[in-house]
């Protein structure tokens, strides 16, 4: 299951939607259907469909209490990244890929809490079977997708046809992987050793849904996983193993970039592969730190680093308290979140933009015709271009000497 580390969603639909009309032609048609498959960071309910286990909270209010108005087995308290994306392209709301007497035509979403970019065997084999929950691997979902077909187009060439006109959104995977011998406590350096097998799984998966038919295909990365609150609370580092500006645990978003340059590698030479195939990466990296660094900008916590509060907080509890603030036991009392804007019992318009807005999407994300045109980016990485160099050698030679692939200070 990925882990708790909330994302204003509005933020990263941006993020998404650039990536996914990026390469877009500016005369380029309307998606026909979008066709997604993750993690608990975009189940739409897969998880409770079949019924809700007892020990599952996201099931129950708050979850969906800002746009939904009750749970709808979702992991948020409204939308999920791929709900505004389906939104802002005019589609609805893509249902969950298990639901009973749902219509498929315009898409579905295969994620489903818990998924892992590898089959289940694989961590059996290394011992680790009971760390980790895989209740449907990357490679299980496009199993289900496939099982699909019949229902969504009436021949191999409909199929090919509808799916060439489709965007395919394929994570994040990953973080769940790392979960396993992370929650098992083995070495560090053992999830850095997953990272090839991770990334190979990734890039399998997404040639599996090419020769499907896919074209356009949109691969993120993971979050940095040093700031999740679950391993902060778990593991006790010395200060210096923390980054100074974020509070976050630095060899643990050094593994989530060390993930993430692999990936972005692997789709380098998918590209050049599949070379009538847009292979577009989705970064959640960087916009997740902006989000930790100025969380005020981002509508969280803005008198204290959320991180170094959940780390202070020690062995003592974090509580949510009813009026949506959050407190450290016996400590000072912080003003919480502000009031989300989507506030409703229903999703708007049957989860579906009005006209007059479909077009905004295409028209702000296209490629700029000139760079000086492109939108600054969230962070100034210009100073950290040396040593990003020094850890992209270091991880190209599979070195996993702490020091040696420490990520500097521009990434905290």
């Amino acid at each position: 299951m990925a882990m708790s580390f909330r994302l204003p969603a509005a933020c990263l639909v941006a993020l998404l939607l650039a990536a996914a009309l990026a390469a877009r032609p500016a005369a380029a048609k309307e998606y026909a259907a979008i066709f997604n498959f993750g993690d608990s960071l975009v189940d739409a309910g897969n998880l409770v469909v079949d019924g809700i286990p007892d020990y599952l909270a996201t099931a129950r209010l708050p979850y969906g209490m800002t746009y939904f108005g009750y749970p709808t087995g979702r992991c948020s308290d409204g939308r999920l990244v791929v709900d505004f994306i389906a939104q802002e392209l005019g589609l609805p709301l893509l249902p969950p890929s298990k639901a009973k007497n749902a219509t498929f035509h315009r898409g579905a979403n295969f994620a489903i809490t818990g998924a892992t970019s590898l089959d289940t065997p694989f961590f059996q084999s290394r011992g680790l079977g009971q760390t980790v929950w895989n209740s449907g691997s990357l490679h299980t979902q496009i199993k289900w997708f496939q099982d699909m077909k019949p229902k969504i187009c009436s021949s191999p060439e409909h199929c090919r046809d509808l799916f060439r006109r489709s965007l395919f959104v394929v994570g994040e995977f990953g973080g769940n992987d790392y979960n396993s011998p992370l929650f098992a406590f083995r070495p560090l350096s053992e999830a850095h050793e997953f990272i090839p097998h991770v990334v190979d799984s990734i890039g399998e998966g997404v040639e599996k849904l090419i020769a499907e038919g896919a074209v356009e295909l949109v691969v993120p990365g993971v979050l940095p996983i040093g700031c999740f609150p679950v391993y902060l609370s778990i593991f006790r580092k010395q200060p210096e193993g923390y980054g100074p500006r974020s509070g976050c645990i630095r060899e643990m978003n050094t593994l989530s970039w060390a993930h993430n340059a692999a990936l972005q590698r692997k789709i380098e030479r998918l590209r050049e592969k599949h070379p009538g195939v847009r292979i577009i990466y989705a970064d959640y990296y960087t916009p997740a730190i902006q989000f930790v660094l100025h969380a005020e900008k981002y509508g969280q916590v803005p008198e204290a680093d959320a991180a170094r509060l959940l780390r202070s907080a020690g062995r003592g509890r974090v509580q949510l308290q009813p009026d949506l603030q959050v407190r450290r036991a016996g400590g000072v009392l912080l003003r919480g979140p502000f009031q989300p804007l989507e506030l409703g019992r229903h999703p708007p318009h049957r989860g579906v933009l009005r006209p007059h807005r479909q077009g905004l999407a295409l028209r702000a994300l296209r490629r700029p015709a000139h760079p000086r045109q492109q939108a600054p980016r969230l962070i100034n990485l210009h100073a950290c271009i040396f040593k990003r160099r020094l850890v992209q050698s270091c991880l190209q030679g599979r070195v996993w000497d702490t020091d040696a692939c420490q990520i500097d200070d521009c990434y905290w």
